[in-house]
């Protein structure tokens, strides 16, 4: 599924504010001409109006040539009256006479570069990176169709070489930020930027390109086995939850946590390998069990204790809502007050009724327990009502 989204960055941090999935015409009765058919340049636009009423404060939207090159979007942004940096094609034209340049990238060859020494309308500006890394760049801030210092918009293009101007290093900017008051109109509604901060801007659109790895590829943004659409928007949630606690945790570190984990856990207990003895000299899809082999990090025993939940001896509390809800789980009869603290346990009992098609129940086992009493003494708990249920746990 495509989602259009948005985030929040500046030079050390970025964090996603909002998405919503994008609906091909195709699923609507009346295609492109249905009412609740939504391109994705009008959910970018949803988005920015949601985020200015929600007060999110911010010096500009910046977005690639895919939002910059549609009319509809700078128009709309300039009605919400929100600042945007938006990249251009190099071939983006206006109306002109045939004998003058008439393109971005035209302008750009016409500006006079002849070196670093005469670097003509070109100015030298640096660029300073995340890691403290700095790099020199050359702008040029164009005078040219509906394009200049002192008009709605001005068009700018920066690049690491102003020669061949390359197409990996080299941006052509549209932007309605206001130029310095020296060169300005009379009225500005924004603050006004001057060319190394409008490039400083456009620059923080990387971390778009970067939550593509961490979100998309890393978290599996993409990667969920759900076909609703609340569902769906429950595990992008989920996703950046996570992407949430990453950045918690990297901005967080802990010393006495990471020397406790390069020490072994339990000093005097071997490790163990979970890959059975009769796996030993056979293949790799064989020997699946060494993705769970013990290492130093994991907890040696199932005792709780810092740092180490309890797993084993609060079976019950681990189950938590689900479990209680399963209607396939037996309590026990002697054990019915136990683990939580005043409130029936149920037993975890090895069923799988859930996942089989033969219609049949399997056989009871042994209580999971240490009371000793068998299944035919347990009582299977009562099924909770559907109002109970349907508002409890995330469905993903």
């Amino acid at each position: 599924m495509v989602s259009v989204s948005s985030l929040w960055a500046d030079e050390g941090v970025y964090y996603p504010i909002d998405v919503e999935p994008y609906t091909p015409a195709v699923y609507f009765a009346k295609g492109k001409n249905d009412p609740q058919f939504r391109t994705k340049l009008k959910i970018a636009l949803h988005l920015v109006e949601r985020a200015v009423q929600e007060a999110i404060p911010f010096r500009a939207v910046v977005a690639d040539s895919f939002y910059g090159e549609d009319r509809g979007v700078r128009e709309g942004l300039r009605r919400l009256s929100v600042p945007y940096v938006l990249a251009l094609k190099p071939s983006h034209a206006w109306w002109h006479p045939e004998e003058v340049a008439g393109t971005l990238q035209d302008v750009a060859h016409e500006a006079g570069w002849e070196s670093t020494e005469r670097p003509g309308q070109w100015g030298r500006i640096t660029r300073t990176f995340r890691d403290g890394s700095t790099q020199d760049w050359w702008v040029l801030e164009m005078v040219a169709g509906p394009y200049g210092p002192d008009k709605t918009e001005r068009a700018i293009v920066a690049t690491t070489d102003p020669e061949s101007l390359p197409d990996l290093s080299t941006w052509y900017l549209v932007t309605n930020l206001p130029a310095p008051p020296e060169r300005s109109g009379p009225e500005a509604l924004f603050p006004p930027a001057s060319l190394e901060e409008v490039i400083r801007l456009y620059g923080l659109r990387m971390w778009v390109e970067q939550s593509y790895k961490h979100v998309k590829h890393a978290l599996g943004w993409s990667q969920y086995q759900v076909r609703s659409d609340q569902a769906i928007r429950r595990h992008w949630q989920l996703v950046w939850c996570a992407f949430s606690f990453c950045w918690y945790h990297a901005s967080h570190p802990s010393t006495s946590a990471t020397q406790e984990a390069k020490a072994p856990s339990e000093p005097g207990a071997p490790l163990h390998s979970s890959v059975p003895a009769e796996a030993a000299g056979t293949g790799k899809k064989n020997q699946r069990g060494k993705r769970r082999a013990a290492t130093s990090v994991l907890a040696g025993g199932a005792a709780g204790r810092a740092r180490v939940v309890g797993a084993v001896d609060h079976g019950s509390r681990a189950i938590g809502v689900a479990g209680r809800l399963c209607p396939h789980l037996l309590r026990c009869s002697s054990c019915s007050v136990g683990l939580n603290g005043g409130t029936p346990s149920h037993s975890t009992v090895q069923l799988d009724p859930c996942q089989q098609t033969t219609g049949k129940m399997p056989s009871l086992r042994d209580c999971c327990c240490s009371c000793g009493v068998r299944p035919r003494d347990a009582v299977r708990p009562a099924a909770p009502s559907p109002a109970g249920s349907s508002r409890r746990g995330l469905a993903a």
